[in-house]
């Protein structure tokens, strides 16, 4: 929603891990506060993980955005309703960050404590390994 915890989440880890592959990867928010850094315990367990977030800055989720990208992850189902629902054109390539495994929405810890944090990026480490034969 608001991409400082989730999507740069996933955004850094895919990057991370395709590396070698010749992919491009960025985030946006249905309700960006634009030029917001990432949030401080999301940027900490990447950087215990050996990724530097500290680069990252929200920014606001546009139709063009969404029409330009080969495929669209959202982490809840209602994100990606409001995506296609932003831009119709778009079904067909946007889908759960969670879709190879259980389906699962990916819960927002944004305000909450630590271990709130962890499950979600274990979540999001899961979700992103599952897409990498995809991509």
């Amino acid at each position: 929603m608001g991409n400082v915890c989730r999507s740069p989440t996933a955004e850094y880890l895919f990057r991370q891990r395709t590396r070698s592959r010749h992919v491009a990867f960025s985030s946006a928010g249905l309700y960006a506060p634009g030029g917001r850094p990432m949030d401080a315990t999301a940027l900490q367990l990447l950087a215990e993980s050996g990724i530097d977030g500290t680069m990252h800055r929200a920014r606001q989720l546009t139709p063009a955005m969404l029409r330009e990208a080969d495929l669209v992850l959202g982490m809840e189902r209602s994100h990606v309703d409001a995506m296609i629902q932003l831009s119709p054109e778009i079904r067909g390539k946007a889908y759960l960050l969670d879709k190879w495994l259980n389906g699962n929405d990916i819960p927002d810890p944004y305000r909450q404590h630590r271990a709130a944090f962890e499950y979600v990026h274990e979540m999001i480490i899961r979700g992103v390994d599952s897409w990498k034969i995809y991509l």
